[in-house]
């Protein structure tokens, strides 16, 4: 702990004085262009993969990269989500998945997680990717863990389509949708090309403007 501290006591005397520009204008106003949906895993870390300021991106984080279908009693993810479509008016959502997912590890694997009632629940809303990866034939367990966490990106585009803010936004042609898949050791991002047939991934890096589900212009 004492590092984070002393990383902030840094933060405060060399950093911010630097920046002090930046966080007073940030300080009355927030107009973030994207909303990024991603692991809470400590490996990922948004803002250095897409060296982004602050102020640039909303975001999620939590177990899987998981947007739960709207419902009639929604909780923070999907307030999260609507404050970010309807009243921050962001032009793009990503969803990004990762390499060694311990959460698609837990379901990829069957794990018996009856110890933790909590997460067995949340990863419920996984089970559309869950079910398409088990009738599927790998190579591997390291094969059928990275294809669950590509059909779990999937998924979570189709869940987060039936909130009613980004339905509307869709519609209205003010939204994109991106699925990427973020490999932790090479440091490359895979892309959901959504004009495909089949939808499949492709390298970022080679496809800088594949986009899962394009409303709008470029």
């Amino acid at each position: 702990m004492q590092d984070i501290i002393d990383g902030f006591l840094k933060f405060q005397r060399e950093v911010f004085p630097a920046r002090s520009a930046l966080f007073k204008r940030l300080a009355t106003s927030q107009k973030p262009g994207v909303l990024f949906v991603t692991c809470s895993d400590s490996r990922v870390v948004p803002e250095l993969l897409t060296q982004r300021e602050p102020g640039d991106m909303f975001v999620i984080r939590n177990a899987g990269n998981i947007v739960p279908s709207y419902g009639p009693e929604p909780g923070g993810v999907s307030a999260t989500v609507e404050y970010a479509v309807a009243v921050l008016g962001v032009s793009d959502i990503v969803i990004c998945g990762h390499s060694d997912c311990g959460a698609m590890g837990a379901i990829s694997t069957c794990k018996c997680l009856d110890h933790l009632p909590a997460v067995a629940a949340w990863l419920r809303h996984a089970d559309a990717a869950k079910v398409i990866n088990a009738a599927g034939t790998y190579a591997s367990p390291e094969a059928k863990l990275n294809a669950l966490v590509r059909e779990n990106v999937v998924a979570q585009l189709a869940n987060i389509r039936t909130h009613p803010s980004v339905a509307l936004a869709l519609a209205q042609g003010r939204l994109n949708l991106h699925g990427w898949i973020y490999d932790i050791e090479q440091g490359a991002i895979d892309a959901l090309d959504g004009s495909a047939a089949p939808q499949h991934f492709v390298s970022l890096a080679e496809h800088p403007h594949v986009c899962a589900t394009r409303t709008r212009p470029a």
